[in-house]
């Protein structure tokens, strides 16, 4: 597989570029419905590989992107965590910079990895990537995703939230928090 990725090293994890080996186990948590809870469905293992097949396409492109993660303890793959553009037009909100996301199994969650990686990838978005801004959104019901987001600095203007365009009034996932963290920030944070 291509997607030569940049590789980011944590206190605990490796992000790293994408391996074939990695497909299996990251169909297996995009069918998982607790991991898939805040999306409108499970992925096929048909949309998982689509998935990744973008995932290393962006890496091809521009050297960064949605880092497959594993555990430096035992090289294990757990998800991903990294920076994605935020195509034009698709979504209703004002960003000067990549979204950054994070998806892992279930059984790693509430360790403080999505954290831990998220840190690392805005690192490099601050200081390897002319990004001024970096944003992350979510569902309105997803509380575990919008504590990562408060614990790696963000912050959220209720004004900023939004109805996601691409799921019907009235759905359950409809409602979206959007959090914003700048360069200014990231950088008094981490002096």
């Amino acid at each position: 597989m291509s997607g030569v990725a940049v590789e980011l090293p944590t206190e605990r994890l490796l992000l790293r570029g994408w391996r074939d080996s990695d497909r299996e186990p990251f169909a297996a948590l995009n069918a998982d419905p607790m991991v898939m809870e805040h999306f409108p469905a499970p992925l096929t293992r048909a949309e998982s590989e689509a998935f990744v097949d973008r995932i290393v396409s962006r890496f091809d492109e521009s050297g960064w992107g949605l880092w497959a993660v594993e555990m430096l303890s035992d090289g294990q793959f757990i998800g991903f965590v990294g920076l994605a553009p935020i195509e034009p037009g698709r979504l209703p909100i004002r960003a000067a910079g990549p979204e950054v996301g994070w998806r892992l199994a279930r059984r790693y969650w509430g360790m403080g990895y999505a954290t831990e990686a998220a840190r690392e990838a805005l690192r490099f978005g601050f200081e390897a990537l002319p990004v001024e801004e970096v944003v992350s959104f979510t569902a309105t019901t997803n509380l575990r995703s919008q504590a990562v987001m408060r614990r790696i600095g963000m912050s959220r203007d209720p004004a900023d939230d939004f109805d996601h365009p691409a799921l019907p009034e009235g759905h359950r996932l409809r409602q979206h928090v959007l959090y914003r963290l700048g360069r200014d920030q990231w950088v008094a944070a981490s002096a």
